[in-house]
């Protein structure tokens, strides 16, 4: 499941990528089908990183991956990377869950060069707080997400360390569904029936690609996308 656009970013070969949060690799294997371009997937979880690394073997084996990568275990607070080193840095679903996001903001735009490309995704502001209105674990859940963004706050708030916004758009309206769904009956009920037939069908919907399914998320994602995701250039003054 893809959440960033990379034909917005237009990758070139020898640019270096980060994806900060990498989780499983999802966007660090998108980039990694770029050729030539290097990529670094960073992030705190170790399984996590085992099952990026599983993943992205997995691409290689397929000749589908055609750049470098590299996995290293971080904090987004402290990035182990010279100032200006990145052509693109990627940080989807991280913030809501950083209790100062202010120094994580000031990471990840301090890494990057000057006039090159930051790509933000958080949780959207409407089907969020429906979220933490159906359920009081969902928020509560360690690790899990600590606050609620609206778009001008967080667009502000990025701008403010040294970036321009220049574009915006929602993603996975899909999922949204599937979350209140799980807000509803319990956020650890993965077993309920009715939780397992809609995750089946998302997963269905991310194998088959289905054209019809595909028109009604464009529809919803500007009304309940799940993600916010936001395209920033780094200023001379970053």
């Amino acid at each position: 499941m893809i959440t960033v656009s990379l034909k917005k970013l237009s990758l070139k070969p020898g640019d270096r990528i980060l994806d900060i949060g990498c989780g499983a690799g999802r966007h660090v294997c998108a980039c990694t089908r770029k050729k030539d371009v290097l990529v670094w997937g960073v992030d705190r979880c170790k399984s996590d990183l085992l099952k990026a690394r599983e993943n992205l073997n997995f691409e290689k084996s397929y000749g589908v991956s055609h750049g470098i990568w590299k996995l290293l275990s971080g904090d987004i607070n402290h990035l182990p990377f010279p100032d200006d080193f990145f052509d693109v840095v990627i940080c989807s679903e991280v913030l809501e869950h950083i209790h100062d996001d202010k120094i994580a903001m000031k990471e990840i735009i301090r890494v990057l060069k000057n006039n090159k490309h930051l790509v933000v995704s958080v949780p959207a502001y409407f089907p969020e707080r429906i979220c933490w209105a159906l359920s009081k674990e969902y928020c509560n859940t360690p690790g899990g997400h600590i606050r609620i963004y609206r778009q001008n706050q967080i667009i502000k708030r990025l701008e403010s360390f040294g970036v321009k916004k220049w574009d915006t758009h929602h993603a996975h309206a899909l999922h949204s569904f599937y979350w209140w769904l799980k807000c509803l009956v319990g956020p650890d009920k993965d077993d309920n029936l009715w939780v397992r037939y809609y995750h089946t069908f998302l997963v269905w919907d991310m194998v088959h690609k289905s054209r019809w399914v595909r028109l009604i998320e464009i529809l919803l994602n500007p009304i309940v996308g799940k993600s916010l995701v936001m395209y920033f250039k780094k200023t001379d003054q970053g």
